[in-house]
């Protein structure tokens, strides 16, 4: 299977790793050190050598920080993660944070005296971060201090870095060339009058390349770091043992050179050398010792808006992962409740999904979440948290894969026998949250803060929310969650053309229940309508997920009609696509879980 079930850690190893890194931290002169949950490429998800924050504290999730000072051990957790880590780390010995609402700053502030040393390793943090944090602790006194890591230093069984073999991607499904995308972004080097662009993102080096790996389990990226230089050739930093068969693939403009030489090619370089605050490590900020001109990462924005090969082929990926789901569903509605567990579910929808030869891996650990379960947002089934889908639960079932030709992401929340009242009436809102964002028109230049709030005031209406985005980026058989554009109250980048983007809204009741939904759409030019502004550009949505909606979840009256007649009209475009897709029982299943509310 792609997925393990495996016990990823466990609370009881952290104090004494804590305790000795406190050592180390003594010897180095430093009253605390932060542990990222981040490698030198700042992708949002890592290898196993890099899992330093799990190592230390437990903590299994995908986004936070640990501060380890000698008395207090904060780990630093968004909303997403706050039922989770109370079950994952030693609470005795660290303490979590809600985090961004409490800064590490303000932290620190209350938890070092005046004069305190903190070390970091610059591999591992941006400037950005570094420099946000060393304003708001001007005139305490309190230092940030580059050093080695110290983790590294007392992890003794750490694993060695990936070493997997990169592959060309077809142009069929790139649908442009690493030639014409390296011009392309050269040119608009030359015309920011910049000499180079450094580039540590994974998936942003692989999309300039054309090529994909497997460095990062579920997400098809080679590590390196690149080089795009003004006149279109780069210098790619990594290890020679990966490249094997795509030398041919990468021709004669791209020049191959290893890891270790990264910071003399920088030092030598001459500038102005772009560099994304964001996303570059503190040491290639260093390295290039003021030569450096801030802004965004050149294959962010060109990378968001897919082309037109990039867009079919992620249609058709969803149809035939719809496919996939459909038949899992229908299998899942004909067990009694009671006979299953998570891990049966995953193991099940798996087996429907590698049926397709497109498939290489799935997107993400399925989350498969039974009643309580279903309330952790990114719940990862084990041995040992593997529970029975009883009689009233709710079953929050998120999953996805990486087919050749596109990156699927989908969420169902279905009933498993009778759902209480009260789970089937925030159902009924989340959905109409969905339906609402889905349906949305707006003009052109609007970012995701300035829309997301649609999808959530049905909840709103109810005295309810969610502590996660409304919708993250989605790459071409690429990362599942992809930058610039977000969903969210904090993404000021404007909605572009060919970007797709998840639209899941959610609901959570600690201890009883969890409910999400979500579809992945992708932005398109607007129809004009009768009496609409000429000269007005609009922008909406074109959906790319297709499989039912558990419509014994769906309290009618609750819906407007113009959601029910989407809804409707959702269901009937499901049959009619995925209908030819599946088996004769599925389709006999299909067909009744797409009849018209």
């Amino acid at each position: 299977m792609f997925q393990s079930f495996e016990v990823a850690s466990r609370p009881e190893q952290g104090p004494p790793r804590l305790q000795a890194l406190r050592d180390v931290m003594r010897v180095q002169g430093l009253d605390g050190f932060l542990i990222p949950r981040a490698d030198a490429h700042q992708g949002e998800y890592v290898a196993p050598r890099d899992e330093r924050l799990r190592w230390l504290t437990g903590f299994t999730g995908s986004a936070g920080f640990c501060a380890a000072l000698m008395k207090d051990a904060g780990v630093f957790v968004d909303g997403r993660y706050r039922t989770q880590v109370k079950g994952q780390v030693a609470l005795d010995h660290f303490t979590p944070v809600p985090w961004p609402e409490t800064s590490l700053s303000d932290w620190l502030k209350d938890h070092l005296p005046e004069g305190g040393k903190v070390g970091f390793d610059p591999w591992l943090h941006t400037p950005g971060q570094i420099e946000a944090a060393e304003k708001e602790l001007a005139g305490t006194g309190i230092t940030f201090e580059r050093c080695a890591n110290l983790v590294d230093l007392i992890w003794d069984d750490q694993p060695a870095p990936p070493m997997a073999l990169a592959k060309a991607h077809p142009l069929e499904f790139a649908g442009e060339s690493h030639d014409d995308k390296r011009q392309r972004l050269a040119s608009g080097l030359r015309d920011d009058g910049v000499q180079a662009a450094v580039i540590t993102l994974p998936d942003s080096l692989c999309w300039l390349l054309n090529i994909r790996g497997a460095d990062i389990a579920h997400n098809p990226v080679a590590h390196g770091f690149a080089v795009l230089h003004a006149d279109g050739h780069v210098d790619l930093f990594m290890a020679g043992e990966k490249l094997i068969d795509v030398m041919d693939h990468l021709g004669a403009q791209v020049h191959c050179r290893t890891p270790e030489a990264l910071v003399d090619a920088l030092a030598a370089l001459d500038g102005p050398v772009l560099l994304d605050k964001s996303s570059v490590p503190v040491a290639v900020a260093d390295a290039l010792d003021g030569k450096v001109q801030w802004g965004s990462d050149p294959c962010a924005l060109p990378k968001a808006c897919k082309n037109a090969a990039e867009i079919e082929g992620s249609a058709q990926a969803h149809l035939r992962d719809g496919a996939a789901l459909c038949e899992l569903l229908a299998w899942l509605d004909a067990q009694a409740p009671g006979s299953l567990r998570e891990t049966d579910v995953v193991k099940r929808l798996e087996a429907e999904r590698r049926k397709d030869n497109a498939l290489q891996d799935i997107s993400f650990e399925t989350i498969s979440g039974t009643g309580p379960n279903g309330a952790i947002m990114h719940y990862r089934v084990s041995e040992e948290s593997d529970s029975t889908l009883e009689d009233g639960h709710l079953l929050v079932l998120d999953s996805g894969g990486q087919y050749l030709d596109g990156t699927t992401d989908i969420t169902r929340t279905v009933a498993i026998g009778a759902p209480p009242a009260e789970a089937a009436q925030a159902f009924t809102r989340v959905l109409a949250g969905m339906i609402a964002m889905t349906r949305l028109r707006w003009p052109e230049g609007l970012a995701g803060q300035h829309i997301e709030a649609i999808g959530r005031v049905p909840l709103w209406m109810a005295g309810q929310d969610f502590d996660h985005g409304l919708g993250h980026g989605v790459g071409t058989y690429l990362s599942v969650h992809e930058g610039p554009q977000r969903l969210s109250k904090i993404s000021s980048v404007p909605l572009k053309p060919g970007m797709i983007l998840s639209n899941e809204p959610g609901y959570y009741r600690e201890g009883a229940f969890g409910i999400r939904l979500e579809n992945l759409l992708v932005v398109c030019p607007a129809p004009a309508l009768p009496g609409g502004d000429a000269h007005r550009d609009m922008l909406c949505w074109r959906t790319l997920s297709f499989a039912p909606i558990d419509r014994r979840l769906i309290v009618a009256d609750m819906l407007e009609p113009a959601a029910r007649d989407w809804l409707n009209a959702y269901h009937a475009e499901v049959a009619e696509k995925i209908g030819p897709r599946v088996s004769p029982a599925a389709k006999l299943w299909l067909d009744d879980a797409t009849a018209p509310l």
